[in-house]
């Protein structure tokens, strides 16, 4: 085991180093970012207006989707936030230092115009499975939209990487984190927290997405607020040190200051690291785990759902992680080193606040944050499980899950993470690749759409009126796309 633990920490040192993942993570957010004229700074407002007030495009009937836009967002925030912005963050800075809490907000920054691709992406090229459903992601848009052989392999490869991602970002880190958690706050053995989410879960995935997506849309909105609203408070009661925090954060981004010590360039290379790292763990973007739910959601466009989908990453990354991040340096917790990483944020609520309570809060937020994510993941692991190979799979392989759950809470939790980060990087990979292919679409598709409805205010009839010709020259350009690659 010590060998196969080394091997997979060697493995992920170079996935998550400087010359593979980071790069193209970052590389692809700017493209796209530059590519779509800074879409996710000049549309946020209406966006989350969008998202949040509207909830759901007028005129679409349930026919068009699954699920509604909101219950498409917060079945994607459901599975992205979590452990990611807990234990993921106070992890990354136990490290990486401040700085690391920088590089997370640039990830996040970024990765808003790669989440807003992805998701475009997933509803243009969405289908309707054997069962009727509506269903879509990375693993049909890389096949269809890039064509030949490439796209094939890219949407193979992502199916594959995502349905072995499942067990570690959407299952293993989750359950572990809980079981910690509740056993350090209440003292309940690791198995039976095991054995009880085992049994729940399977419960709740019997439903399929439509039983995920309503519950998610009464439970994100609580634990969210549940969350944040103590944060503030903490953050009130400590104003005074908000600003020396911050220019902490900065100093040590580019400084090199960081908990575990070295030469300059090292450090600066490990806030990076583990900032890009625990910030795709945190807010998902570029993996194109979240266009799986957005493909489901009953939209009248893909840049509408893709506009909706954008909001995930910011509630995510600068809301909720920058809320932990400030709370661990303010405090001084994020000295506690990589080891105790699961209760370094519980002990910053008590120590924040002064109470010796405080890590109820984030032992009751965690379990909302982890289960939520669980719920949600499984949803991305079916819908991949189905495109390789066949219907009859998901309800064996939803078992398999909800076993998987158990494992995960009596696990090795640097095992768990190691192999959670190199899963990450393998099913964002193919994506990665094929945003940048489809960049150029991308960015023709969203002008032509936000010329014609600057505030996304149109109706579903207004939107298919302008919308009419112009789809037909789209669908006779991939056609000629298509054909070309058959013939290559």
């Amino acid at each position: 085991m010590e060998a196969f633990t080394e091997f997979l920490n060697a493995l992920d040192s170079f996935v998550w180093g400087p010359f593979f993942l980071i790069p193209l993570l970052l590389g692809t957010g700017l493209w796209l970012t530059i590519r779509l004229t800074g879409l996710q700074f000049r549309k946020l407002g209406s966006a989350l207006r969008l998202a949040l007030v509207d909830r759901h495009d007028e005129g679409v009937d349930a026919g068009a989707g699954e699920i509604s836009q909101y219950q498409a967002l917060t079945t994607a925030l459901a599975a992205t936030v979590g452990t990611g912005n807990i234990v993921g963050v106070a992890t990354a800075i136990s490290v990486g230092g401040p700085g690391a809490l920088f590089w997370m907000w640039v990830t996040g920054l970024l990765g808003m115009a790669s989440k807003y691709s992805e998701a475009f992406l997933a509803v243009r090229f969405r289908h309707r499975d054997v069962s009727g459903e509506v269903t879509g992601g990375p693993q049909y848009y890389l096949k269809d939209a890039i064509g030949g052989k490439l796209g094939t392999f890219l949407s193979v490869f992502f199916s594959i990487a995502a349905v072995i991602a499942t067990f570690g970002i959407g299952n293993g880190t989750q359950a572990n984190s809980i079981a910690g958690n509740i056993h350090n706050s209440f003292g309940v053995p690791t198995w039976i927290t095991g054995v009880v989410m085992a049994i729940v879960t399977l419960v709740v995935l019997v439903g399929g997405i439509k039983s995920i997506g309503k519950v998610t849309a009464g439970f994100v909105p609580i634990m969210i607020i549940l969350y944040v609203g103590a944060a503030l408070v903490l953050l009130g009661m400590n104003a005074g040190q908000i600003p020396d925090a911050f220019a902490q954060i900065f100093a040590d981004a580019f400084t090199g200051t960081a908990a575990t010590g070295g030469f300059l360039g090292s450090s600066i290379m490990i806030a990076v690291q583990m900032g890009t790292a625990r910030g795709i763990f945190s807010n998902e973007s570029g993996m194109g785990s979240a266009a799986i739910a957005a493909a489901a959601a009953q939209t009248s466009h893909p840049t509408r759902q893709g506009l909706v989908s954008m909001t995930q990453t910011f509630i995510d990354t600068i809301i909720v992680v920058t809320m932990t991040g400030l709370v661990l340096v303010i405090t001084g917790q994020w000295t506690g080193g990589r080891a105790n990483a699961s209760v370094l944020t519980s002990q910053a609520f008590d120590v924040g606040l002064g109470v010796s309570w405080g890590h109820y809060i984030v032992t009751v937020a965690l379990v909302m944050f982890a289960y939520s994510t669980i719920l949600g993941w499984c949803y991305y692991g079916e819908r991949n499980i189905e495109k390789l190979f066949g219907r009859r799979w998901v309800m064996p392989y939803r078992v398999v899950f909800s076993l998987a759950v158990f494992v995960g809470c009596v696990a090795s939790l640097d095992l768990v993470w190691t192999f959670s980060d190199l899963a990450n990087g393998l099913m964002a990979t193919p994506n990665l690749i094929g945003l940048l292919i489809l960049s150029g679409f991308i960015a023709r598709e969203t002008k032509y759409y936000l010329d014609h409805d600057p505030k996304l205010k149109a109706n579903k009839a207004e939107v298919d009126a302008f919308m009419a010709g112009h789809e037909g020259a789209i669908d006779a350009h991939w056609h000629g796309i298509k054909h070309s690659a058959r013939h290559r």
